[in-house]
């Protein structure tokens, strides 16, 4: 019969069967949904043939015995491998050649083992020093070094056996850790300071790294060396007399090395370093002390201060050399020193023969001093404190008594005058011509002596301390058990303790501070070395040095700027007053620095049209001249002054002479302001004197920064002009302190405050002048006019001048016509023709050149009233 269906046995089968022809009892099997071969492999199941049936319906059919059908999904390569982890991380240690270093693995979903086994790996990254192997071991292919590089990043990628490629590639991160080597670790080697910074950490990272050494305690030394830097570190480069004032010291002290000027120029020939005040002496070059710089005789009391950086003398047997020498300066048969001070053999000696005036018996002459300081070649500052007979040295603060003392006779009494010198010894006597000897081989700076003054030690460490050095942020925060020591420079800290932790914490604290505004640029070289000791160890670890360096930045360059009034004038009797007149009343000292803004967006070619911004700044001065621009002061009839009372409570001292007035001392623009506003200028026989010019000249640091020159005239009024002369004072003299930087709005607020006054007067004095010369010469006009129309009734006012100045020219004064008898008659007419002179008055005041040109028409119309009859008729004022 006739096959109708076929019948699957099983639960929830994605199959069917579908007869195909019933007589040949032909089907198909096929899926009723898609087979996912990832879900299932395999399918097994039992179908059976059912005939169509007989009966009514075909209720009656029949089926055929149960057959069993197995079907497998055959695998498409679908999905791609897949790595289990997203980042690979190792570390290793340098020097080695690993077998495998880690293992990366992928899988891949296909259901088939064709495309579910991953067959290959592959690193993607070139060159790098790896290999990768079917199981995906990673190898190092060459030894690794951590000083080449500290971590290595390399991409694998995945093949599946039917070549599909991972979707993503994995990163492996493998990081190189060096062989242990105890030291100190985390550390930067160049550490940048700006200036103004205050103090900045060194090491904040810092930690040392022991190995698990059996470490018991730990000495560390950090030290910072400045000793190329200035005078050993960075000090302050005032003058020598500015830092003494500064420093409390009792004035009176002789600068015998100073800056070369007009009036110390015996320093001009020799080696020098500006920015330092630094004296260089190769053994060839000695200065002359003029006469009269320093008192012939020095009592028993008096201080010799000096910087010297000085070597070992070449030669098996070095000569002397001289540091400071006061010898006959002529002499036939003598070459007598009376004091000197000198390096011999590396021995500091100062000798001092005294007078047999001053004394008659055997008295100690020379002072020897053998310290190993004078001849390392390092910056050491001296003190020579003479108590006679006892003579202290002071070297860096540290008191050093002599080692031996010489007893020696007095000198005899002569007339011989006497050379003080600096760099050598001046030979007078024994030698056919009188010549230097006994040079010094070396650098000076800041030699000064003080006669009748002993300096105290809090003055005399002022004067050496360094401005910089190193610092522990917050003492209070350190570790337990750690103890410290700084020198007296704070360039050498020493720290120890028996905690690795608490020792890092601590060194983490060690900080450069720099308090100069403008500190000398330059690299500061750091060294640490420590040492350690174990644990009952015979042999404990090492660590090796740490070698740094501090880079100081050049601080922004000011520009001090003076203005003021530049110009006036005063009647004769106020500069022979008393109190004379003040020369700088509304002086102003202002410094800027240019800053350079920075834009983010800036590209390299807009770099010169960065923007340029002006800021205030404040900072100290320390000397301001106000020089006489001429001939110099006659003492016998003018004369600067400054009431000392107004030095008090400055660190500020005036010196004064013919060439002008100085001002010096370290403090601020403010007080030198204050000092300059009340320096008067007086002349008591001014008869002869029209006129003065001075100039005004300041400096920071000695002279690195400098001020623009500021020119004052001044105009002494006498009675027979001082009228006129007030109008025209007032009329030509401007402001000229108005600069155009910007500052702050609190200071240019201060600035114009100061100005509206004087402004204000001028403008009142100027009006007033013009409105009482054009009322007068209105009124001379009409009164003129007024005559000539009595003569001429007709209005030659209507037709226009005709002007023939080929044959006459005439000059005349205006002022003298002013001074002529005719104000009663003006007066007089003056009510009467008040609407025509307010008239005339609005028209002559549009022009200056009208005005000179109607005064000429006036003078020439009076003058030919006469033979001229024709020529007034045409006259007509404009």
């Amino acid at each position: 019969g006739e096959i109708c269906a076929f019948k699957i046995h099983g639960q929830e089968m994605p199959f069917e069967a579908v007869v195909l022809n019933k007589t040949s009892g032909e089907g198909r099997l096929r899926a009723k949904s898609p087979i996912d071969c990832e879900l299932q492999k395999e399918y097994t199941f039992v179908i059976q043939a059912y005939d169509c049936g007989s009966g009514p319906g075909g209720t009656n059919w029949k089926k055929s015995h149960k057959a069993v059908v197995h079907i497998q999904v055959k695998d498409v390569n679908e999905f791609s491998p897949a790595f289990k982890e997203s980042v690979y991380k190792t570390t290793v240690t340098e020097g080695k050649i690993y077998d495998s270093i880690l293992q990366v693995e992928a899988i891949d979903e296909d259901c088939s083992p064709q495309y579910s086994q991953i067959c290959n790996y592959e690193i993607v990254t070139t060159d790098v020093p790896f290999a990768i192997d079917r199981n995906g071991n990673i190898r190092n292919t060459e030894k690794l070094n951590y000083d080449k590089q500290h971590q290595y990043e390399i991409m694998v990628t995945a093949f599946d056996c039917g070549q599909k490629h991972a979707t993503e590639d994995v990163l492996v991160r493998v990081n190189v850790k060096p062989v242990c080597k105890p030291g100190w670790q985390d550390w930067n080697k160049r550490i940048e300071y700006k200036p103004g910074a205050g103090s900045i950490p060194l090491f904040p990272s810092i930690h040392l790294e022991t190995c698990d050494g059996p470490v018991s305690s730990i000495h560390t030394t950090i030290e910072l060396q400045t000793n190329y830097i200035g005078k050993g570190c960075d000090r302050e480069t005032y003058s020598e007399k500015s830092l003494q004032k500064l420093c409390g010291a009792s004035s009176g002290a002789i600068d015998l090395l100073p800056s070369p000027s007009a009036t110390a120029n015996w320093t001009a020939g020799l080696l020098m370093d500006n920015n330092d005040m630094i004296f260089k002496f190769d053994g060839k070059q000695g200065a002359k002390i003029p006469d009269g710089i320093v008192p012939k005789n020095l009592t028993d009391q008096f201080t010799i201060t000096l910087w010297m950086k000085h070597g070992p003398s070449p030669g098996l047997r070095a000569e002397k050399e001289t540091i400071l020498c006061n010898s006959d300066k002529t002499g036939k048969s003598m070459n007598r020193h009376h004091y000197a001070l000198y390096v011999h053999n590396c021995r500091l000696v100062f000798l001092l023969r005294k007078d047999f005036d001053q004394a008659d018996t055997f008295r100690p002459a020379e002072f020897h001093w053998k310290l190993d300081q004078i001849c390392d070649k390092e910056w050491h500052y001296y003190v020579v404190n003479v108590e006679f007979p006892v003579v202290t040295l002071y070297m860096d603060g540290t008191t050093y008594e002599p080692y031996l003392v010489t007893n020696d006779w007095p000198i005899h009494p002569s007339h011989i005058a006497m050379q003080l010198t600096v760099g050598a010894c001046w030979q007078g006597g024994e030698v056919t011509k009188p010549r230097f000897a006994q040079y010094f081989h070396g650098s000076l700076a800041s030699l000064t002596i003080r006669p009748g003054k002993i300096e105290s030690q809090k003055v005399i460490s002022c004067l050496q301390a360094c401005k910089e050095g190193l610092d522990i942020n917050s003492l209070e925060s350190l570790g337990q058990g750690i103890k410290y020591h700084f020198n007296p420079s704070q360039s050498v800290l020493v720290m120890e303790g028996d905690d690795i932790e608490n020792i890092n914490q601590a060194l983490r604290k060690v900080s450069y501070i720099n308090s100069r505004q403008f500190p000398t640029a330059g690299v500061r070289r750091l060294k640490v070395s420590s040492k350690v000791q174990c644990f009952g160890e015979d042999v404990c670890i090492s660590i090796p040095d740490i070698d740094a360096y501090v880079m100081v930045f050049q601080a922004n360059e000011p520009k001090i700027t003076i203005s003021g009034m530049d110009h006036f004038a005063r009647p004769a009797a106020q500069f022979e007053s008393g109190r004379g007149v003040l020369l700088l009343p509304d002086i102003r000292i202002v410094s800027t620095v240019t800053k350079m803004e920075h834009p983010v967006d800036l590209k390299e070619h807009d770099r010169a049209n960065k923007p340029v911004v002006l800021e205030e700044m404040l900072h100290n001065l320390d000397f301001c001249d106000i020089l006489v621009i001429g001939a110099e002061l006659d003492p016998e009839q003018e004369c600067l002054e400054l009431d000392h009372v107004e030095l008090q409570g400055k660190h500020l001292d005036a010196t004064n002479s013919t060439a002008g007035y100085s001002i010096y001392g370290v403090d601020s623009m403010h007080n030198y302001e204050q000092v300059l506003r009340q320096i008067r200028y007086r002349n008591w026989y001014t008869s002869a004197t029209f006129d003065r010019k001075f100039s005004v000249k300041c400096s920071e640091l000695n002279g690195r920064y400098t001020s623009n020159e500021f020119n004052l005239e001044v105009n002494i009024l006498h009675s027979s002009n001082s009228n006129f002369m007030d109008h025209v004072n007032h009329m030509i003299v401007q402001p000229q302190f108005l600069q155009s930087v910007h500052h702050p709005e609190g200071s240019i607020r201060a600035v114009h405050n100061s100005v509206v006054p004087s402004v204000a007067t001028i403008v009142i004095i100027i009006c007033v002048s013009i409105l009482i010369f054009i009322i007068t010469l209105g009124v001379y006009r009409i009164r003129t006019a007024h005559q000539h129309s009595s003569a001429d009734n007709d209005g030659s006012k209507e037709n226009e001048m005709d002007w023939d100045d080929s044959a006459l020219t005439i000059t005349v004064n205006p002022m003298e016509k002013y001074e002529k008898p005719h104000q009663t008659e003006e007066e007089s007419e003056e009510e009467d023709l008040e609407d025509e002179e307010e008239d005339t008055t609005s028209a002559e005041s549009d022009e200056s050149e009208e005005e000179e040109e109607e005064e000429e028409e006036e003078v020439i119309v009076q003058k030919e009233d006469k033979q001229n009859a024709t020529r007034q008729e045409q006259l007509e004022w404009d």
